[in-house]
């Protein structure tokens, strides 16, 4: 049982708000790096077809989330007014999950609408629980550091989330069906929809809300602030690349394990050996975000929010460009996945960093603009990140299909090689494509304004600002 005096610890509820976002990315990351082979190889649709899928549903995101943002500033409750939203749509969050991975035995036209459907209800109970979880970053704290504090919480939890899905979700759906069975993926999909609901129940017991910000202006007011805020827009196009970066190279995993790492391929160490298969270099990556994650603080501490962003997309980089030429064999499988730690460890530092710098931007605006439109905020971050998913799932799909890619053959379970094309197609998806993206995310940071000196200067003026009630 929860009660006052578990609520009212610091401790707790950094715990608490942790497990929203391992709710949260148990399903996020299932969906950006499974649906894709799932939509193609399990559900039976075309590449072409899948990759719209992506992309339409994404731009429905653009919309809602922006319109969840603003309801939900505009929400007031004794609960607050985020938070209420974990209770209430937890359970349809559960329920669209299981839903979106449900194979109807239908033709290929009635198949191919419920996809679109599933996904577009997906996506919209996703935004109605998750827009509101990342805006109470704005009203837990009025410190920047302690925003810091939450946000690498946060996402330490998502990862350590991820890991469990993503580690599971092979022997789960063998365990039900068969990984190339409808049913093993629907089941899969049902015992990690129980989990998501049980922690966004836990994730509103444990927190609260401590800052009462109230939007006294327009909602077109809003909006024009919106378009008006400078490093509103530089950080969307900042993490709009970063989450580019992580979908190309999560939803190309599944294709480069099918037809790029030999079956049955094993890591050995001494005398023993176990198997080298998708899930365990997904795992192994978020647990490595983990560490990322856990190095964050100290590491934007020291050097800056914005120098940290720059030096670890050039990190990333350069390490995206080596993993091309890593060779298919028993040594190679060990440096992949050495490359796929330190990758990973890199994304985990910059996660709770964008998520800190929106909490920044939301404090900017509410500093120059007079309006508290922090779920108008942070509805953009989740917008970014939803069309960074959108763009590499799809552009990723349509490659694969452009450079003939046959997903019929592993839906016979056939042991025919993708053309060559197909196969180089994938390690540039795998390499080149995503340090490509990851410079163009150090170009556009360059120009953010909000150093560490800067917010510290808003922040005093925002305390006098908040305590004279203007």
């Amino acid at each position: 049982m929860v009660n006052d005096k578990m609520v009212n610890s610091k401790w707790l509820r950094h715990v608490g708000y942790g497990f929203g976002d391992m709710s949260s990315s148990m399903f996020w990351k299932v969906f950006s790096y499974y649906l894709p082979f799932f939509y193609s190889n399990i559900f039976g649709l075309s590449l072409k077809d899948a990759g719209i899928i992506l992309l339409v549903t994404r731009i429905w995101d653009a919309v809602s989330d922006p319109m969840m943002g603003i309801i939900a500033d505009r929400t007031q409750t004794r609960w607050g007014k985020y938070r209420p939203y974990l209770l209430f749509v937890a359970p349809l969050f559960s329920i669209a999950g299981i839903l979106l991975f449900t194979t109807p035995d239908w033709g290929y036209t009635a198949k191919l609408v419920w996809a679109y459907a599933t996904y577009i209800l997906m996506m919209t109970v996703y935004t109605g629980i998750n827009v509101p979880y990342g805006a109470m970053l704005g009203v837990m704290t009025d410190d920047s550091n302690e925003k810091t504090v939450y946000s690498s919480f946060r996402m330490f939890f998502a990862y350590g989330g991820s890991f469990l899905a993503l580690f599971l979700w092979e022997p789960l759906c063998n365990a039900f069906g068969g990984y190339h069975s409808p049913q093993g993926w629907y089941w899969a999909m049902v015992v990690i929809a129980a989990a998501c609901f049980v922690l966004f129940i836990c994730c509103f017991l444990l927190t609260k809300e401590e800052l009462k910000t109230v939007s006294t202006v327009s909602i077109g007011s809003d909006f024009k602030a919106l378009l008006s805020n400078k490093p509103w827009w530089i950080l969307i196009g900042a993490a709009l690349c970063f989450n580019l970066f992580c979908t190309v190279r999560g939803a190309t995993v599944a294709y480069y394990f099918a037809d790029i790492i030999p079956a049955g391929a094993q890591l050995a160490i001494g005398r023993w050996s176990f198997l080298f298969y998708a899930g365990l270099f997904l795992a192994i990556g978020e647990v490595s975000n983990m560490i990322g994650v856990a190095l964050c603080v100290p590491i934007a501490a020291r050097f800056g929010k914005k120098t940290t962003f720059i030096a670890v997309n050039i990190a990333l980089c350069i390490l995206s460009v080596l993993f091309f030429f890593i060779p298919v064999s028993q040594t190679g499988f060990w440096l992949m996945l050495l490359a796929q730690i330190l990758i990973s460890m890199l994304t985990g530092v910059m996660s709770p960093l964008v998520w800190s710098m929106y909490a920044d931007v939301s404090d900017y605006a509410e500093q120059k603009y007079k309006t508290a439109s922090t779920g108008l905020i942070f509805s953009s971050s989740s917008m970014a990140q939803k069309f960074g998913g959108a763009i590499g799932g799809s552009a990723a799909l349509w490659l694969l299909a452009a450079c003939g890619y046959n997903s019929q053959l592993s839906i016979v379970n056939s042991q025919l090689p993708q053309p060559d094309s197909a196969l180089l197609c994938l390690r540039c998806l795998m390499s080149f494509i995503p340090a490509t993206v990851s410079i163009i995310a150090v170009l556009v940071v360059s120009f953010y304004p909000l150093t560490t000196a800067k917010m510290a200067e808003i922040d005093a003026q925002l305390k006098t600002q908040r305590q004279n009630g203007k």
